[in-house]
């Protein structure tokens, strides 16, 4: 099953963020850092949040993570939508699709943490991350 979810960026406090809106909704909160998949070579960046996701009891998904420095970040431009399953052949599809028209920022390939990951920008100026994986627990 592809899900579909809010995905926001933030400046130095995806950790702060992450943790107030799971004491807003309640459940599982998980956090990696940069550091941990070696994603950014910035000493500064080591201890940013490179991806955050709050699962809750009611079934809703929340993602989010610190901005890098080199990457512009304008409050109010700070969100992306998270397509993510485990139907690679469903997930390149949609990918395609969106990047018609618009431009690719990462393509779809094996990302550090296993899973195979891109972004891409729609022609309507609409970020998207997709996230082919196994099936969420």
């Amino acid at each position: 099953m592809t899900t579909l979810n809010p995905y926001l960026g933030f400046r130095d406090n995806a950790k702060d963020a992450m943790t107030f809106y799971q004491s807003v909704f309640g459940g599982e909160l998980t956090m990696s850092t940069f550091a941990e998949y070696h994603a950014s070579e910035d000493p500064a960046e080591q201890e940013k949040i490179m991806h955050a996701q709050l699962r809750t009891d009611a079934g809703m998904v929340l993602m989010g993570a610190d901005t890098p420095n080199s990457m512009d970040y304008t409050p109010g431009n700070n969100f992306s939508v998270s397509l993510s399953g485990a139907n690679e052949a469903e997930l390149r599809g949609y990918f395609d699709k969106l990047a018609d028209g618009g431009t690719v920022a990462m393509p779809l390939e094996k990302a550090p943490w296993g899973d195979v990951f891109g972004m891409c920008k729609d022609r309507f100026g609409v970020d998207w991350l997709v996230n082919v994986g196994s099936e969420p627990a």
